[in-house]
């Protein structure tokens, strides 16, 4: 619920000068000289089919104005090191507030940057830490203590009466060296003794110790019997032991040779270990002061794997069994390891399963001198034997970055032997708070972190809650912004880079809340991304806190519940591409429903996706995989129907990637393709036999370059270079298909090398993109452009939408089929030559979906899409369902990841995981059909099915009801 305080702030944010952001005559990609006015303090969803022109308006119009206004706030000179924005196509924006964006892309690559990091919430643990952790021995165990000067001297004398006491100051500690003139130092201080790895020797000349060895050097400071009338002296030897210490002193009885610590510092009075006073940066994983040494606070090291380095034991070594060596060759590598098999009776040509195991491990891991001489007498082998994985090891430290990403593919990352994945040095995770070290809170669920600090008062000290009480604070609201979102399932030590765009987005959005802004304008892209139906109202509540605050929100969304909760809505279209641009409808969710629009049709029930009247039977067969229990798995059975659609569902963080992405997927691609990647920890997998091959489609980027685009990736470029290549104008000129590529010299304007544009730096303006002024951003030069099939140049042909280019190639069969699958994932409205970087998720999948379509299929292939309905209209859903039944339709198994109703409904089975996420959850809770699944209950995918399959009927009986009619 909003805070009074909140409501206070939203009820004066209505009173802004301008009550509207209004936008006149924008004209940016398909927009339509859009003219509009939005309304300020409210929450406004953007609406429309893919490309309508929603994100044109909502990123590339509004909030690029406001970035571009707000870089115009610096100086000349700053802007020239910040780069600078176009001015967008629009005549003029008013009322605009200054705008932060929430996208989808990932927050960040970087593997040092996690949930904690980026939320800050780990920053106030480790102040909190700092501040308030007791200290513990790693070595024993127990409590470290540190004492003032007076505290040790009245120990000394009450645990030390009458005996007599050597006091000497620590100066090595477990370290080599011949320390010659640590010696000569001590001694131009005065002192005639040193205790030297527990044995007393007076200093000498040219003094040194063996420098191989690790020794403890302590300066012996004095020797006394201890009473209280020598209080003064013992006070000055202790001090002085302390000084040249460096504040930690050793007593010694020589009688028992008993030894103990004394420090100013945290302290084991047993062992002598010492830490230095904690700081936040000893609880950071990315400073030295605080980082695991072996690791650098990664928490995961890079190893050779015996399975990489030997992948199929079948093979000889001669014919790459030794796949960083492969096939053989007549180097010293493969004739020292020929000497050693000869020694054991087998060869090069002998399979590796064949060969012992102990002589396999001792290639493997190397051989000592002489141990494996085939004829001593000979010396025909006599030399030292690395081992292939020493040997690789070794190339790892290679300055050749080729040798480097060589030895990568043999690598595989595994948990730090050192910090067992904590990131932290052993003495950080000995200083604890409530019986727990700050890498154990880390790896906690968020929801389980806050029920951890509920009550954390009750289990500390009256001074650590003196300490803690603001930092508590500040904690557990973080922690409640990621409760809001519905990212309870987290925990602060996962990675930004594995978290999906939709998780990132609302990790951004909870700490924005947290920022307490007023009079801002967010801008986001599709926040319910990933959201089963249950988080929803959790997100729409953060949206609405948001505002409330005294800020205004545009959300471009398909969701309806998003939707209805709006405070206003506006519907771009009607169509996609050329075809959208225009402002179709708007106003409340009531009016809008009344508007007649397509999205409003949906809404309102006019339009609907229509429920399969029939399931599929299938083969009859399954593919089995049994006993996975990677993540929050807890020894799953999956058994996934052949031949049939088949929905995943499940609450997020229930176990839904873990599953099918990090366990499934890698056992088949491994088995069908001898991939690298490993698969997550299971028992066994049965059915392999049943099918022929693996595709995944997912949502990276088709390129990284502006060169890339739907033609060059789905491959039809290529056979329109062909049909190019082969009309008869081409022949007469002897050009080959090469002569249209705009990516190799010889058909493409070299001036602009076939980009089309050129790339002018400004200093301190934006960069200019200007047109190529010799092709006139044809990318083509003037004799290549002059073959024309049907009237159009090779440039015409990548200017075209997916819906002409149908028309266009009708009569050429290799073509068509290839273009054709894109208009049929809803496509049409992009063009062939349209830059890989400027597609969407969702678009680049369905690309991707597209060109797996286009290929012929055996009817026994195994599909995996990954929510397929990220960024889709109900319309875009319709068309996909239709295009996935087909390939089911065929024989293939097409298995989805997906939280949308719309298509979970339509699917032939469903495997819903949960009943909750991250720890509560990795069980399967129901599967079955929709109908079947929607009786259970158990789970939180159950009851919205229900609801969803209740409306669907209700909705194909009228329509039943009305062709009957007519």
């Amino acid at each position: 619920m909003v805070a009074p305080a909140a409501a206070a702030v939203h009820s004066s944010a209505a009173t802004i000068e301008a009550p509207f952001i209004e936008v006149y005559g924008a004209r940016e990609h398909n927009l339509k000289n859009v003219s509009i006015k939005i309304p300020r303090g409210k929450l406004v969803v953007f609406t429309g089919i893919s490309g309508s022109g929603k994100s044109s308006l909502a990123f590339d119009t509004i909030y690029a104005e406001g970035q571009r206004r707000y870089m115009e706030t610096f100086s000349a000179y700053a802007r020239s090191f910040m780069g600078g924005l176009e001015r967008p196509d629009v005549d003029k924006i008013e009322g605009l507030s200054p705008v932060i964006s929430i996208e989808q892309k990932t927050t960040s690559r970087n593997p040092r940057s996690t949930v904690g990091t980026i939320t800050e919430i780990y920053d106030f643990l480790r102040l909190l830490y700092a501040r308030t952790a007791e200290a513990f021995s790693y070595a024993t165990g127990k409590k470290m203590i540190r004492q003032s000067d007076d505290q040790i001297i009245n120990y000394i004398l009450k645990h030390f009466a009458d005996k007599k006491l050597v006091v000497l100051a620590p100066v090595v500690k477990g370290r080599k060296g011949h320390y010659r003139e640590l010696f000569q130092q001590i001694a131009k201080l005065g002192f005639t003794k040193v205790r030297v790895d527990g044995e007393l020797l007076d200093i000498t000349a040219k003094m040194q110790v063996d420098r191989y060895k690790i020794h403890d050097i302590e300066i012996v400071i004095d020797r006394l019997v201890v009473k209280e009338e020598d209080r003064f002296r013992l006070s000055g030897s202790v001090q002085n032991a302390l000084t040249h210490g460096k504040g930690t002193a050793l007593v010694l009885d020589p009688d028992s040779k008993k030894t103990q610590f004394f420090s100013r510092f945290l302290m084991d009075p047993t062992t002598g270990i010492a830490y230095d006073d904690p700081a936040p940066n000893t609880f950071s994983f990315n400073s030295p002061y605080g980082a695991c040494p072996t690791c650098n606070g990664l928490g995961e090291i890079q190893q050779i794997t015996e399975e990489s380095v030997m992948p199929d034991p079948k093979l000889s070594i001669s014919r790459g069994g030794i796949a960083p060596l492969g096939e053989y060759r007549d180097i010293w590598i493969f004739q020292q390891i020929g000497l050693i098999l000869k020694k054991h009776k087998a060869t090069l040509s002998t399979p590796i399963e064949k060969l012992p195991a102990e002589l396999v491990q001792r290639l493997l891991h190397g051989i000592e001198a002489d141990e494996d001489a085939d004829d001593k007498k000979k010396a025909t082998y006599s030399e030292p034997f690395e081992g292939i994985i020493p040997f690789l090891r070794r190339q790892m430290e290679s300055d050749s970055e080729n040798i480097r990403e060589w030895i990568q593919q043999y690598t595989q990352a595994t948990e730090c032997p050192e910090c067992h994945g904590y990131r932290l040095k052993k003495e950080s995770l000995h200083f604890r708070m409530a019986d727990k070290h700050i890498g154990e809170l880390s790896v906690m669920d968020i929801g389980e972190l806050a029920r951890w600090f509920e009550g954390l008062e009750d289990r500390l000290s009256d001074r650590q809650n003196l300490i803690a009480r603001e930092l508590l604070k500040e904690i557990r609201k973080r922690i409640g912004f990621l409760l809001e979102v519905g990212l309870e399932y987290l925990n602060l030590h996962r990675s930004v880079r594995t978290l999906s765009g939709g998780e990132s987005q609302r990790i951004r959005l909870a700490t924005q809340i947290g920022t307490q802004l007023v009079g801002v304008l967010y801008i986001m892209d599709e926040p319910s991304i990933g959201l089963h139906q249950r988080d929803n109202e959790r997100l729409i509540n953060a949206l609405k806190h948001l505002r409330d605050l005294g800020n205004s929100i545009i959300v471009v969304e398909h969701d309806k519940d998003m939707i209805q909760h709006a405070d206003h809505v506006l519907d771009i279209g009607p169509g996609a591409g050329i075809h959208g641009g225009h402002v179709v409808a708007e106003g409340t969710p009531e009016e809008f429903q009344r508007s007649g629009s397509l999205t409003a049709q949906y809404l309102n029930g006019d339009k609907h996706i229509e429920l399969r009247k029939k399931k599929r039977t299938g083969e009859g067969t399954e593919l089995v995989l049994k006993g996975a229990k990677g993540h929050n798995l807890k020894n799953v059975t999956l058994k996934v129907p052949l031949g049939k659609l088949v929905a995943v569902t499940g609450v997020s963080g229930s176990g839904k990637s873990s599953l099918i992405h990090d366990t499934l997927y890698p056992i088949l691609n491994k088995y069908f393709f001898n991939a690298k990647r490993e698969p997550l920890a299971y028992g066994s997998i049965e059915g392999l036999e049943l099918i022929d091959k693996v595709i995944e489609v997912d949502q990276s980027p088709i390129g990284r370059t502006p060169r890339s685009n739907p033609a060059t990736y789905t491959g039809v470029f290529t056979e329109i270079r062909q049909l190019y290549a082969n009309l008869p104008e081409a022949k007469i000129r002897g050009y080959g298909p090469g002569r249209f590529s705009f990516n190799v010299k010889g058909g493409r304007c070299e001036t602009c090398e076939g980009a089309g544009i050129r790339t002018i730096e400004m200093n301190f303006l934006p960069d200019v993109h200007v047109q190529c002024e010799t092709c006139k951003g044809r990318r083509y030069n003037r004799e290549t452009l002059e073959v024309r099939f049907k009237g159009k140049s090779i440039t015409d042909v990548l200017d075209m939408t997916i819906e002409k280019a149908v028309d266009f190639f009708e009569f050429q069969p290799r073509i068509l089929r290839k273009i054709k699958t894109l208009s049929e994932v809803g496509l049409g409205y992009i063009t062939l030559g349209q830059q890989a970087t400027t597609l969407s998720g969702g678009e680049a999948q369905r690309v991707k979906l597209a060109t797996e379509l286009s290929k012929k299929d055996t009817g026994k292939t195994f599909y995996i899409l990954d929510e397929p309905t990220t960024g889709l209209h109900f319309e875009d859903i319709r068309h996909l369902a239709d295009v996935l039944q087909k390939l089911a339709d065929k024989g293939n198994t097409v298995l989805i990841i997906e939280h949308n109703l719309d298509l979970i409904k339509v699917a032939d089975h469903i495997i819903d995981l949960g009943p909750e996420g991250g720890a509560g959850g990795g069980t399967i809770v129901a599967q079955g059909t929709p109908e079947q699944v929607a009786k259970v209950k158990k789970g939180h995918t159950a009851r919205f099915l229900a609801e969803e399959l209740k409306i669907s009927k209700y909705a194909d009986e009228q329509d039943a009801a009305k062709e009957e009619a007519a």
